[in-house]
């Protein structure tokens, strides 16, 4: 019984080892051994499925990422739309105040017009951008006929040729434009450094400006109407003599300018800009 035992003993053993052997033999092409051949076909789906899960998870993790900062931006949003629709409350109850009192002293703003598209086709680069021509159409347009952008002021018409419309920069050196301070309603004329900026001239000393004041269109030189942005205060130093030395710097980009917006305003008759007969100069 012992010897029939070890018989079948030792040739499971050389069964084993046979089969040991065989797995051990290279594959075609010498591609490894079979027991590999076998390890790979095995482990590699389990790989396969592993790494999908990997790539899955890390792709939830991006979405999740990704739609929690969506969900800040909207409440961003949410609350920027909030703030607006309360500032048009305000802004709405004070032009309801100011018509009520305009209703009450019977006082009637003067007309600021419509404004009218106009292509640019030509900058006078040469001239640190001291003139535009415009494409006006055949409607044409006027000679002091105020020029516009979306950020503001740009200059006036000086030339009306057919379609064509010449206009002045504000940066031109003989350009000036009647203006204020919004923050504190005090009046200047600005005018053109020739070299693209501004200079706030007949400022007083004793005036209250600041580096980053607004400075706008005051409507009193017969051009433009009043609160349309010119620019910015860059820089305030004293001057040579009673005023404030102040440079500018323009609201619009006027290197980046093709298309402009030209201000249909009713302008001032010329009768009524000349001196009274008899008064003294």
């Amino acid at each position: 019984m012992n010897e029939r035992r070890t018989a079948w003993l030792l040739a499971f053993l050389l069964v084993g080892q046979l089969v040991l052997l065989a797995l051990q033999v290279p594959g075609a092409g010498g591609a490894g051994t079979y027991l590999e051949s076998v390890a790979l076909r095995l482990v590699g789906p389990v790989t396969r499925a592993v790494a999908a899960i990997g790539s899955s998870l890390s792709g939830a993790r991006g979405s999740l990422r990704l739609r929690s900062s969506l969900r800040e931006e909207n409440r961003e949003l949410h609350r920027e739309v909030e703030r607006l629709r309360l500032e048009l409350l305000r802004l709405r109850h004070l032009e309801a105040e100011v018509g009520r009192l305009a209703a009450a002293l019977d006082y009637t703003s003067p007309p600021v017009g419509r404004v009218r598209v106009a292509d640019v086709v030509y900058v006078d680069h040469t001239s640190w951008l001291r003139t535009l021509v415009l494409w006006v159409g055949e409607g044409g347009g006027r000679v002091d006929q105020p020029v516009l952008a979306p950020e503001g002021l740009v200059g006036r018409v000086v030339l009306v040729a057919g379609p064509y419309a010449k206009v002045q920069l504000i940066t031109d050196r003989a350009a000036a434009v009647g203006a204020m301070i919004a923050r504190t309603r005090r009046q200047g004329v600005v005018r053109g450094s020739g070299a693209g900026t501004l200079v706030l001239d007949y400022v007083p000393l004793q005036a209250d400006v600041r580096p980053g004041d607004r400075v706008l269109t005051a409507g009193i030189d017969g051009v433009y109407p009043r609160g349309i942005p010119i620019g910015t205060v860059a820089s305030v130093e004293p001057g040579g003599q009673l005023f404030h030395a102040i440079e500018v710097a323009p609201a619009v980009d006027l290197g980046s300018l093709d298309r402009v917006y030209l201000l249909d305003s009713r302008p001032i008759p010329p009768e009524a800009k000349e001196p009274q007969r008899g008064a003294r100069p």
